[in-house]
Parts: C-alpha cells; sequence; structure tokens
C-alpha cells in the first residue's frame, strides 16, 4: 500500500515523530511562499502542510497508517491535491477527516475518532467549493457552468437564490470503492450595476426629464423580467418611489415574488440646453428667495 504522505515530507513510514518533526521544518522554509518565488511553491507548502497536520498526530497517523492512500481515491496526495481544480484543498481534507480549528501548518484539526461524516473507515465523500453567479442569474434562475478536478458540467441555479446559500449537486464529489459523493456549492453573487437587492425587492433608479416630473408623462423602463411603460404624476420630486408588483426576486419559500421599487432621478437640462426667451422668463418667474 503506497504511502503518499511519508513521500510528501522525504521520510520513511517508520520516521520517529522527530524526523517527521524535522523534515517538515525543512521543506516548509524552503517552499514558503515568502522565500520562494516559484509558480509550484505555493501548492507544495500547501501539501507538505498538510501532510504534517496528519503525521505529526498519533491518532490521525494511526488512521492514515490503516487506509493509506484509498482515502485519496487511490491516488497519491500530490495528484490528489493537483486534480482538485478550484475547490479548496482545506475543505476537501476537513470534510474526509473532520474536526474543526487550524494547525500548526494552517490547515484545519482533524477529529480523534476517525473519518468525519464517514462509518468503518469510509471517508466523506462530498466536497465543498465555491461559485460566483451573475445578479441576473440569481434573480431569474438559470445555468452556470462549474468545473471541477477536469469536468465541466452545468448547475442549474433557482430563481432568487441568494448570496451565501448552498447548492448540493448529486454524484460530483469524491470516488471511492465504486461510490461517488456530493458536491456542495457556496454561492457568491455578483453585484448589480443597475439593481440593489433588499430581501427579495429590488431597487433600479431611472432617470425622469424634468418636463415629464413636472407635468406628467410616460417613460419606457427596462426590467429583468420585461420593458414596462411607467405612468409618471405630474410633479414628481426627486428619489421618488414607483412601484411596480411581483418584478423582484423570487421568495423561494412562499413561491412568491418581490416588488421592484424605481427611484426617480429627475434629469435638470443646462441653461445652454434651454431657449434663452425661456431662461429669461424662468428667472422672473420661478419662485425663489428674492431677499438672497
Amino acid at each position: 500500500m503506497s504511502k503518499s504522505l511519508y513521500d510528501t515530507l522525504g521520510v520513511s513510514q517508520n520516521a520517529s515523530a522527530d524526523e517527521i518533526k524535522k523534515a517538515y521544518r525543512r521543506l516548509a522554509r524552503k517552499y514558503h511562499p515568502d522565500i520562494n518565488k516559484e509558480a509550484e511553491a505555493e501548492e507544495k507548502f500547501k501539501e507538505i502542510n498538510a501532510a504534517y497536520e496528519i503525521l505529526s498526530d498519533s491518532a490521525k497517523k494511526t488512521q492514515y497508517d490503516q487506509y493509506g492512500d484509498s482515502m485519496f481515491g487511490g491516488q497519491n496526495f500530490h495528484d490528489f491535491a493537483q486534480g482538485q481544480g478550484g475547490a479548496n484543498l482545506d475543505d476537501i481534507l476537513r470534510s474526509m477527516f473532520g474536526g474543526g480549528g487550524m494547525g500548526a501548518g494552517g490547515f484545519s484539526g482533524f477529529s480523534q475518532g476517525g473519518f468525519g461524516g464517514g462509518f468503518g473507515g469510509m471517508p466523506d465523500l462530498d466536497v465543498n467549493a465555491k461559485i460566483t453567479i451573475p445578479f441576473n442569474v440569481a434573480v431569474l434562475g438559470g445555468k452556470h457552468s462549474v468545473s471541477y478536478g477536469g469536468e465541466s458540467f452545468d448547475v442549474k441555479v433557482p430563481a432568487g437564490i441568494k448570496n451565501g446559500e448552498k447548492l448540493r449537486i448529486r454524484n460530483k464529489g469524491k470516488s471511492f470503492q465504486g461510490q461517488r459523493g456530493d458536491m456542495i456549492l457556496s454561492v457568491d453573487v455578483s453585484e448589480s450595476p443597475e439593481y440593489e437587492r433588499v430581501g427579495n425587492d429590488l431597487v433600479k433608479i431611472i432617470d425622469i426629464p424634468l418636463k415629464t416630473a413636472l407635468f406628467g408623462g410616460k417613460i419606457k423602463v427596462n426590467t429583468l423580467y420585461k420593458e414596462i411603460t411607467l405612468k409618471v404624476k405630474s410633479g414628481t420630486k426627486n428619489n421618488q418611489k414607483f412601484r411596480v408588483k411581483g418584478f423582484g426576486a423570487m421568495n423561494r419559500k412562499a413561491g412568491v415574488k418581490g416588488d421592484l421599487y424605481l427611484k426617480a432621478n429627475v434629469i435638470i437640462p443646462s441653461l445652454e440646453e434651454l431657449d434663452s426667451d425661456l431662461v429669461e422668463l424662468m428667472k422672473q418667474k420661478l419662485p425663489g428667495d428674492e431677499n438672497a
């Protein structure tokens, strides 16, 4: 049975705790990103820390000595680490060994009682990863492409998903003895240059010409769903809000959409754009502080 964690530290399987510690310190100094600027140094440094985190703890070392590289799908640890794509190696190791807190090498600690979430020596095959989806897709729903471990696939994004929510993708996790776990995706929603989301409601600033604000009229507004015609009442003030029912984000629990609030930005034309006679008339007739 291959013992690739020992290979990572360059020690034999019979190495003492002191020999393991010395090997770790020597390699950690050699590959520390602050010292070694080579492209591969950071990944190598992570592998070294992970190997030491396991082999420096007697309980974890006993588990690894028993199961070996079967917990890495039969690959050596280097190939396993390199094949995780954009997934976080720290999260994967945490899910495999369980536990919490940060170890001396910068990786999460491992439980003393066995593989986290498993039984009878079966490791937890689920993996954790993050995806960033566009604002519009989060509101409307749709598909988003994900790449992991050399595999690309589309994920169905439900309408109304919020920042920080998780999606479970079946059978896209690690493989072990003919079984495959799931992928748990933590969703990060990109900000929108047009919309602000408040709960399940959306807020959008719209430009309204001064004439329309003063005397009323209609303007066309693009929303995430379709173009609408907004009726503007005379005397509309700057920052006044118009409510459009059902044009917000989906409330996934209630099964109904929030509302869209259109916030008026009244456009004041420059004097150069106005007729000179109108400018003079405005000077005479517009209300103001006569004593200023």
